[in-house]
Parts: structure tokens; sequence; C-alpha cells
């Protein structure tokens, strides 16, 4: 799903920022329907929601009633005509417009645990979904080679988002998206953000470009196989196949010209790398493993920095250390291609799982270092508490929210440091028991 994503979704999007094809043609995916109740605008009985909905800051959110949702569709359709769109694409998106709870229900969930970068990549770049990718490219290498002809972005990672996205076709969900995004912006965490998305969902359908009835995708609104948002799709979405419509549902030309388009916009370099896993010299200063630290691959390798078993590092004008899972794992230079990647999704295991499978795709290699499997991830609330922890001590990390963010990252290596340990900025269980034990 193209970002702005505000709902990130493991492994593929269906749920991009949440697809069996022959080449040129896409049929909707096979899963069975998502259960939702038929709870339109004119609806008599009380919408009931799966759990009493709460507000950010714990306010009580709005009465979900037939009359209110109503109520606020008829203000949105009252502003979308006022934007200019048509009548008849309001009255198929709104006419039979549905309230749905489970997506509600979605949108509040907070997993407590987070899953690993190595489990992550085992279901991303696992070898079924290597050898359906290398099926799927074999049938869409045309389409496939244009994009890439056209917007500099490799025929293997344009591919390589569409498996990651939805299974090549396979999953890029049933929830229409009007229904998903009017849910959104009545009720939901961020009704501002999903009220702007409708509007341009509305924008789509007066357009011509997909009857509302076929514009599905997740519960947060992505859509099509590669999970691009109304905002996206308005911005980088492209008629690929000159029949006068952009289908990022049907096309695999415009499915995937819209994609490398996508990437193109966001920096992707022609010809560049997105990076290669490393070896990393002795009495290397794990705290440079950052993002914010680049220089170009020449002057990692003029430090010790070389490829697996010796080999050189690609030519990279601006590259960063990457330890997904810190100092015991394995290292990565990533370049402006990866961070054009996270742009599509701001996920550093998404980025690794597009370039890795893209990477395999292309006949190249999978990870060579061993991941430390024996690690235990840590839940939201033990990295609550760590981030608690190191604020006591002194080591400043921020407001504590559970989450795992550049400010935690750096009262971590200053702890770390404090020890003489590796300052990897990476969570264990060891370093929460030693915290808490000071």
């Amino acid at each position: 799903m193209p970002i702005p994503r505000l709902f990130l979704l493991p492994v593929f999007s269906g749920a991009v920022a949440l697809l069996g094809l022959v080449a040129g043609c896409a049929s909707p995916p096979a899963a069975a329907p998502l259960d939702l109740p038929r709870q339109t605008v004119a609806t008599q009985t009380a919408l009931q929601p799966a759990s009493a909905p709460v507000a950010p800051g714990g306010e009580s959110a709005r009465n979900v009633t037939p009359a209110g949702f109503a109520d606020w569709v008829s203000d949105v359709r009252a502003q979308a005509r006022g934007a200019g769109i048509g009548e008849s694409a309001l009255r198929d998106a709104f006419d039979d417009v549905r309230y749905l709870p489970r997506v509600i229900e979605l949108d509040r969930a907070q997993p407590e645990f987070t899953r690993s970068v190595w489990d992550y990549l085992d279901a991303a770049v696992s070898p079924q979904r290597v050898a359906l990718g290398e099926q799927k490219l074999a049938q869409v290498r045309t389409q496939a080679d244009a994009a890439a002809a056209r917007y500099g972005v490799p025929a293997a990672t344009v591919v390589a988002i569409w498996g990651m996205e939805s299974n090549y076709g396979g999953n890029y969900g049933n929830i229409p998206t009007i229904d998903a995004l009017a849910t959104l912006g009545f009720e939901g965490r961020r009704q501002a953000w999903a009220r702007d998305q409708l509007m341009a969902a509305l924008k789509i359908i007066d357009s011509g470009d997909i009857h509302h009835a076929q514009m599905i995708g997740s519960w947060a609104g992505a859509m099509g196989q590669t999970q691009f948002l109304p905002s996206s799709f308005l911005a980088y979405a492209v008629d690929a196949d000159g029949d006068g419509r952009r289908d990022i549902w049907g096309s695999m030309a415009d499915v995937l010209a819209s994609t490398a388009n996508y990437l193109a916009r966001s920096g992707w370099q022609p010809g560049e790398a997105w990076g290669a896993e490393v070896q990393l010299p002795a009495g290397f200063d794990y705290a440079r493993a950052d993002r914010v630290v680049r220089q170009a691959s020449a002057q990692w390798a003029a430090e010790g920095v070389r490829g697996m078993g010796g080999a050189a590092l690609p030519e990279l004008a601006d590259a960063s250390v990457l330890l997904p899972a810190g100092a015991r794992g394995p290292a990565f230079l990533v370049g402006r291609n990866f961070r054009a990647i996270l742009r599509y999704n701001s996920s550093d295991s998404y980025a690794l799982g597009v370039s890795l499978l893209s990477q395999r795709l292309a006949g190249g290699p999978g990870v060579v270092a061993a991941w430390p499997r024996e690690q235990q991830v840590l839940s939201r609330a033990q990295v609550l508490a760590l981030q608690t922890r190191l604020n006591q001590l002194g080591f400043d990390s921020g407001s504590p929210d559970g989450m795992m963010g550049p400010s935690t990252r750096d009262g971590l290596r200053k702890y770390q440091r404090s020890l003489g340990l590796p300052a990897d900025g990476y969570p264990t269980v060891e370093l929460l028991e030693r915290l808490s034990a000071s």
C-alpha cells in the first residue's frame, strides 16, 4: 500500500502500505466475502459495534445510530457535490453505503506482540512465495518489462511488491472501499484522514476508472492488487493498456505500471541496487548502523565493510547500514532504492521483504547469515517497561508508548554504551532484565 499508509499490515496487505492470474487479466480474489451485516443508511434498527466505541483521549465516540450515519453521509455528499463530483457517482457510492462495525474493531485492534523480522521474512520470502513469483513473473513478463522500460524499475521489484501486497492477486481484499472509508470517517480514530480518502475514492468513481461495486480492497481503504490508497491512486495510477481507464484491479498492465510509477516518483534510481547483505569489520561501531548515517558504499568499503564472502559492495551513492535484528543478526547495506520502497510502506521489514524477494526472483541469493532465532521479541508491554526504566535511569527514550522509535533506540544505545555493550539499539529480554534490576 503506497504511503501515506496509516495501517501497516504484515507480509501482504489485502493488507501496501492490508493476487492465479493470466497475463493482462485478473479475476477477483477467491476468498469468501467477509461476513459484514447489511447496515446501510436506510437501516431502521440501531447499529451495534462489536465493542463500545472509545475516541482518542478516552472520550466517548459519536452516537452510532442509523440517523447519525445518514446525517454524516449527507454532509459528505454535499461536500463532494461542492467539489464537482457528479450526481451519478454520488448515487452509486452512497445510496447503498454500509456502516461496518468490523472495520472499527480492526481499526482499534492493537496487537500486543510484535512479529520478529525473521518470522516475517520466512513467510514473505518463502520457497513457495518465490516459486509462485517466478511463475507470475513469466506470465506478466510483457507488461512488467514495459513498466520497467518506462519507469526504470526492474520487473522483479514490481512483481515482488505485487507478491507482498496481495500474494500475486490471490488476496487483495473484498471489502467495498466506500463502505470501509465511510465507516472510518464516521467513527474511526483517523476521521479527517478517512474522509479525505473517501473524497478521493469518489473522484475515482466519478472519473469512470472503476465502478463502485468493483472498488474493493482492505478494511483500511487500500485498493487493488498492489493496495493503493485512493489518494495514491489519483497521484500515481496510470492507464498502461490504453483502454481509457486506470484499473489496478483487473489490468496487469495498469497494476504493474502504476506500481513502477509510484516507486519512480518516490526516488527510485534506475540501474542502482537496493543494497546487499554485508559483513561488518571487527570493532565496528554499531551505533552507526542507523538510517540517518549515510555515505557512499566506497566509503563503507574503506572502513572494512564487505559483501558476503568478501565480494565487492554494489555502487551506492548514499547508503546506510541496517541491522534489523541487532548486532547478533545479519547486516545489510541499503541505499536510495531501499528508501523508495519505504515510501511505499514505511516498515524496514516490509522493504527488506520486497528487496530480498525481488533479488530471489532475479536469480540472486537469499540471506546468508543466521538470524538470532533464540531471541524473544519484546511485547508492547515489555517495550513500554523498557522505555519507562530508561527514562527513570536518565537515558532519555522519549514519551513511553510501547513502540520502538528513534528516541527509544537512542536512549537504549546510551544505556548499552554505559555497560560496554555493542550499541545497536536493539531491545532484548536480557537488556530489559538488566534495566529492571538496575
